[in-house]
């Protein structure tokens, strides 16, 4: 999810795991938050009051992590409680914007891509995306495809597919860059390929074809047929 320039020694390429060594890409599909920024204190606070005011524990909420808010509500509540249950989770969420920042290598990644070679896809809804970016003073590409521009949001493919579209690219030729077990399982679903950070997940948790601590270990290198990985 961090973003990096392309100019890390050719001596790591070693490094980088076999599932994912010698591929190449002509675009990358970056998760938000977790992922290009980190949002967790805000996301935390904001989902506790919530879940206390619902009477509801830490592990049931756990259970949604990496998926639409509206997924998680509605998994988690009554009918009758669902409108006023999303109501207010968004209401929590764009009040709270505080410690929202860029994640190491985030902009620096997604600065050495082409504009039109990159896309942010998440499950916030346009507007809490647009605040958490704004917060974190992080530059958006012009492709953000959120929650608000499906149907069907993580683990469902959709969302990466839908990116992967308004970009005219095929889903086989692009990377997918994860935080969450829910976005890595979409990822693969749309046929892409899939780089995992352990910002929020134990590496066990991530199923992806190269899992790294952070993206300040990752390097985008442009080639004749794509963009390949550097890792170090």
């Amino acid at each position: 999810m961090d973003e990096q320039s392309p100019t890390r020694s050719a001596a790591v390429t070693e490094r980088v795991e076999p599932a994912i060594a010698g591929r190449t890409f002509d675009a990358v599909l970056f998760d938000m938050d977790g992922t290009l920024v980190d949002s967790t204190p805000a996301v935390e606070r904001s989902w506790a009051t919530w879940g206390a005011e619902y009477g509801l524990t830490r592990s049931a909420l756990a259970a949604g992590h990496g998926q639409p808010a509206s997924q998680l509500v509605r998994l988690l509540l009554a009918a009758d409680q669902i409108d006023g249950g999303l109501a207010r989770i968004a209401e929590l969420e764009l009040e709270d914007l505080h410690d929202i920042t860029v994640l190491p290598g985030a902009a620096e990644l997604l600065a050495a891509m082409p504009a039109d070679r990159v896309a942010i896809v998440t499950s916030a809804t346009r507007q809490l995306a647009e605040a958490r970016i704004a917060a974190a003073g992080l530059t958006a590409p012009a492709v953000v495809v959120t929650f608000d521009d499906v149907t069907h949001g993580k683990p469902n493919p959709e969302p990466f597919l839908t990116g992967a579209a308004r970009l005219g690219i095929d889903p086989s030729r692009c990377l997918v860059v994860e935080d969450a077990p829910a976005g890595i399982k979409a990822g693969r679903a749309a046929g892409c390929a899939t780089l995992a950070v352990t910002t929020t997940s134990t590496r066990s948790e991530l199923d992806a074809d190269l899992v790294v601590d952070s993206l300040a270990q990752v390097s985008i290198v442009p080639g004749p047929e794509g963009f390949s990985l550097l890792v170090g």
